[in-house]
């Protein structure tokens, strides 16, 4: 692992340092205690806000886990991390590590957290990079490093154009994830000059997807059918759309598909699409974290690993106790992790080289492979 670098990055060897803020009684309290965090002015201090406890405790955990193991499997001797637990509230982690003198945000995880954070952060010049995959959020001091679905949904909908794909139809779920989704193949659509032939909308939790689809084969008029939702429910349309074996409508997905196994063993699925990012460096990142954890990580863990490295990537050039050099997050040549090649737009955007799968016979192949770089 330790060979995964960022673009030309050349890391310095030694032992890296992670830390974990003791607990706060009360979530309003202001300063740390002195003994909260070791003196250390050789080190860059990097705050993780992530949940700790509650609902998204475990996926909180994973990502603090893999920042460990970015520091670990580097070597790198620049970088003290220390994780906050924003499941007590997200103000006040974020007001502990600016008091502790942290100088750039890995997090938060949630999108609903990031503006909570970013009331304490920016008055201080303490940019964020934050886990959620909400492009919303993003600002010229808030980067967003999820998976965006609008990213994916594009490079889907514009690799079904290259085959030949002109009229579309879309299933998309009730709520702000459908509406992402649709405004996303809307946009690709009118980019290409294909179009948005009819689209229906189903709640989800229950079959009513299936007379979505229902409806949407009655009217016809399409060639391409985008399913907006999980491997489950699209399973479930696929069966109301084609019949096993039929060529048309294809069938395209978004990054929920990736990694779900049911997708290949549905013969209605077989050649449908999706994008998602590359997998090839994700199953030897598992292996090594499961060793090291005794449990499998969450998929989103990979974010925390390259964050990492993206701060030791920074922290080449970056003097200790200074402010953080947000400005060279935006490398037009952008950078590599685990997750393949990626971005950040001035905007805060950030960007990412999906690759195109197929489902296939109990296998996904890749149809059209990731760009290596920008």
């Amino acid at each position: 692992m330790a060979t995964l670098t960022l673009a030309a990055c050349q890391v310095i060897p030694g032992g890296g340092t992670v830390d974990r803020a003791p607990p706060v009684e009360n979530p309003n309290a202001g300063l740390p205690d002195a003994e909260s965090l070791p003196t250390d002015e050789a080190r860059h201090r990097v705050a993780l806000l992530v949940p700790l406890s509650g609902t998204n405790g475990e996926v909180g955990q994973s990502i603090a886990n893999a920042t460990t193991m970015a520091l670990l499997d580097t070597g790198a001797d620049s970088l003290r991390i220390t994780t906050y637990d924003t499941a007590g509230g997200a103000e006040s982690a974020a007001r502990r590590a600016l008091a502790d003198g942290n100088k750039l945000i890995l997090g938060p995880l949630l999108r609903d957290n990031v503006g909570a954070v970013l009331a304490q952060a920016r008055p201080a010049q303490v940019p964020l990079i934050t886990f959620s995959n909400d492009i919303s959020v993003a600002r010229s001091d808030v980067f967003v490093m999820g998976h965006a679905p609008e990213q994916s949904v594009a490079r889907t909908a514009n690799f079904a154009i290259d085959q030949g794909a002109r009229n579309f139809a879309a299933l998309v779920p009730s709520g702000e994830y459908g509406d992402r989704v649709l405004a996303a193949l809307r946009l690709s659509l009118e980019t290409r000059n294909a179009r948005l032939v009819t689209f229906e909308r189903f709640d989800r939790g229950n079959r009513s997807i299936i007379s979505a689809a229902g409806r949407l084969r009655e009217r016809g008029g399409y060639d391409t059918v985008l399913i907006g939702d999980g491997a489950r429910l699209a399973i479930m349309a696929a069966a109301e759309l084609k019949d096993a074996g039929a060529a048309l409508p294809s069938l395209i997905g978004t990054e929920l598909w990736a990694g779900d196994i049911s997708l290949t063993q549905n013969a209605q699925m077989r050649g449908a699409w999706f994008a998602a990012v590359p997998d090839e460096r994700y199953r030897q990142f598992a292996q090594s974290y499961e060793s090291r954890f005794g449990a499998q990580p969450y998929r989103i863990s990979t974010l925390g690993y390259d964050a990492v490295l993206l701060s030791l990537r920074i922290a080449r050039d970056w003097r200790p106790g200074t402010r953080f050099p947000t400005e060279r997050l935006t490398d037009d040549g952008g950078f590599i992790g685990l997750d393949g090649a990626f971005r950040f737009l001035g905007t805060g955007v950030g960007e990412r080289a999906m690759e195109v799968r197929q489902v296939g016979n109990g296998t996904f192949s890749v149809a059209d492979p990731a760009p290596t770089r920008f």
